[in-house]
């Protein structure tokens, strides 16, 4: 159960910044026999995850995690391979969402030298890559139709064929799927294969959302301090007790990727040992909290705040200063998001 505002207020927000770090009150590696790098807090809701990641990571069954954008579903596949006896093999990565349909069979199957115009040479995928080790399968839910039977394949048979080859490539490769997509909709609408659903769906674990485990964000947020404090060798010794008290009501919708770029950006303006962040965004996430907390419902507060956003954006979406890096979004999800809420670009 999430700890409430006074609680949050009474353990955290009198502490001085010097006392937070790994082994104190947040969830991190301690040994390798407990590998929860980077995965920072103390609630029931993180705490059932990484109990359901230490059961299945020794087994070698597939596993998909589903959960928003932002929640850390790279760092649970990554804790999962470190906890299994495949740790001293490569973790190989994807993002189906990222690459062009086009390349996305190279990329995760190899291909011969002339299978397409410009393959120059021998290529080798990210399947054979990942021999003996795990393959993170990131955006699962993005893979064209035409192209899951083959992944079917390799998960059924642990074999394939490079593009423009005929040779049968045996592999032993552990599969970790993520998406943030609803895969049992898409099922429903003909747009994934029931049978690879099955299939990749041996294992679900669930991510939490940042708002619900509000009492992590704290020590998430004391993390992130100190984190982006170092990196730019700034002394920032403590948060507002205001400024925290925002930042733990606030509902997040791009989760713990938009909680790491507030707390980045405050410290690049922060002046002295004290965090500031601008009055116009402590603003913005007060305003939305308050709706949350008066009775507007999620989407509701999650389309006001991606409309301000997208203005201050400009309405520009992807690179370093658009609107998907402003809320820590991937420019497909916050495509995706805008769809969801009917929020299009005036004329």
């Amino acid at each position: 159960m999430a700890a409430s505002m006074k609680e949050i207020e009474r353990h955290y927000m009198n502490r001085p910044m010097g006392t937070f770090g790994p082994g104190t009150d947040c969830l991190q590696a301690a040994d390798a026999d407990r590998s929860f790098e980077g995965i920072i807090g103390e609630s029931d809701a993180l705490r059932s995850v990484l109990e359901e990641v230490e059961i299945v990571a020794s087994t070698g069954s597939t596993v998909l995690i589903q959960g928003e954008t932002g929640t850390g579903k790279e760092l649970i596949a990554r804790a999962i391979h470190d906890l299994s006896s495949r740790r001293s093999r490569p973790l190989v990565k994807i993002n189906c969402a990222a690459i062009p349909t086009g390349l996305l069979e190279s990329e995760l199957f190899g291909a011969e030298k002339g299978a397409y115009t410009g393959a120059s040479g021998q290529r080798i995928g990210r399947f054979e890559a990942a021999n003996q080790g795990t393959i993170f399968l990131d955006e699962v839910g993005d893979i064209p139709l035409e192209l899951q039977a083959k992944l079917l394949r390799v998960l059924q048979e642990q074999e394939f064929e490079r593009l423009g080859s005929s040779r049968t490539i045996k592999v032993d490769v552990r599969v970790i799927a993520a998406t943030n997509c609803d895969l049992a909709q898409m099922l429903a609408e003909k747009k994934f294969r029931s049978d690879l659903y099955y299939r990749l769906n041996v294992f679900p674990i669930s991510m939490p959302a940042l708002r619900e485990r509000s009492g992590d964000i704290p020590l998430l947020a004391r993390y992130f301090v100190d984190k982006y404090a170092r990196r730019m060798q700034r002394r920032i010794e403590w948060i507002p007790e205001e400024t925290m008290a925002a930042l733990a009501r606030y509902p997040w919708p791009g989760n713990v990727r938009e909680l790491e770029n507030v707390i980045e950006r405050a410290v690049i303006l922060s002046r002295g040992p004290e965090l500031e962040i601008p009055a116009k965004q402590l603003g913005l996430l007060e305003g939305a909290a308050a709706d949350a907390l008066y009775g507007s419902t999620f989407e509701a507060v999650a389309r006001e705040h991606i409309l301000r956003v997208l203005r201050e954006a400009h309405w520009v979406i992807g690179g370093p200063t658009g609107a998907a890096a402003r809320l820590g979004m991937k420019r497909s999800t916050l495509n995706s998001r805008m769809q969801k809420l009917g929020i299009a670009r005036p004329v």
